[in-house]
């Protein structure tokens, strides 16, 4: 199994309570701690948000995944660098291919690009871009993804779409990995997202119990049968929020410690709902002792889950989860 990490960005409150002109070497320190000769994370992430969530904050921080990509372009050297995912409505696709081969120039060509359909409609509607109805979102990730193949591939893009125009739209530089930026098209619609990631995808990333991962990776191959691709050269990923302790006691304390930190955001009712949904009740979430979490990816890896990366709430705060997972999950894992 193959193990990437996401950086804090401020968007699950995971910044609050340090000074926003701290925060940069905050989000350096753990790119370069992901980084450094001997980690077992090959890759890092952001996600493509613009407030905080579940409650949009006027006053807290949510870095842009863009910028954070250039910027870990520069201040790194062996990590790959991805976001979870880019949402195709927020900029237009052949300049998004041009933001995106810049930034492999500047990175030596360590850039993936995850995509997808977007679905935080507050973000949306305060950004200026509505929030098109489903079967539309999905359109335009196809013309998109489109795009951004054409302009990696040839160097120019040319799409007379529906959502997308776009006539003779100049890439240069090219991307410096051949053939283009890898894709991950992240979301387990089983109609049109896994379809179009059987068509482009290098990667998908998709959630939910290791039955749910186990049917949409079925449904993935069919679609890969359909047009003639191998379903084996589509490495299939899920994000996982994680919170490691070397006792239940310590998991315990990590949780009430992430609790404590967002109540004054969301209130106490509000902060219960929080842990709820990302640590205690869902699927995507990895909590407990290290033989605990090696059996839940066991589960997982023998559902065909090959790449894991991790969302670690408290590393702006405290590294020390992020070095029990190194140490003891990883080797049982690889």
């Amino acid at each position: 199994m193959r193990f990437g990490m996401f950086v804090p960005q401020g968007w699950r409150y995971d910044l609050v309570g340090i000074d926003p002109a701290e925060q940069w070497a905050a989000m350096r320190g753990l790119a370069e701690f992901a980084d450094a000769a001997g980690s077992p994370f090959e890759s890092v992430w952001v996600y493509d948000h613009f407030h905080t969530t579940p409650v949009p904050s006027p006053t807290e921080a949510t870095h842009e995944a863009w910028t954070l990509m250039a910027a870990f372009a520069a201040s790194t050297t062996r990590v790959r660098l991805g976001q979870m995912c880019t949402c195709i409505g927020y900029r237009n696709p052949a300049y998004l291919a041009k933001v995106a081969a810049t930034a492999d120039l500047v990175s030596g060509g360590r850039i993936e690009m995850g995509i997808g359909g977007g679905w935080y409609e507050h973000e949306w509607r305060a950004y200026g871009y509505g929030f098109p109805s489903v079967p539309d979102r999905l359109g335009m990730l196809r013309e998109g993804v489109e795009i951004m193949r054409q302009a990696w591939t040839t160097g120019q893009a040319t799409l007379d779409g529906r959502f997308f125009q776009v006539d003779g739209a100049i890439v240069q530089p090219q991307p410096l990995q051949p053939g283009g930026i890898p894709l991950w098209i992240a979301g387990g619609g089983e109609q049109v997202t896994l379809r179009i990631a059987a068509k482009y995808a290098a990667y998908t990333n998709f959630t939910g119990t290791s039955e749910e991962f186990a049917h949409k990776s079925s449904v993935l191959r069919g679609h890969c049968e359909a047009i003639g691709r191998d379903a084996s050269e589509i490495t299939r990923s899920s994000n996982f929020n994680t919170v490691i302790g070397t006792s239940s006691a310590d998991v315990e304390a990590r949780l009430e410690r992430i609790e404590a930190r967002v109540a004054p955001h969301l209130g106490a009712e509000g902060a219960a709902t929080f842990m709820e949904n990302y640590f205690h009740a869902a699927p995507a979430a990895l909590v407990g002792t290290p033989d605990e979490i090696v059996a839940k990816l066991e589960e997982r890896r023998s559902a065909g889950l090959d790449y894991a990366i991790l969302y670690p709430p408290e590393a702006a705060y405290d590294r020390s989860g992020l070095e029990l997972f190194a140490a003891e999950v990883v080797p049982a894992l690889r």
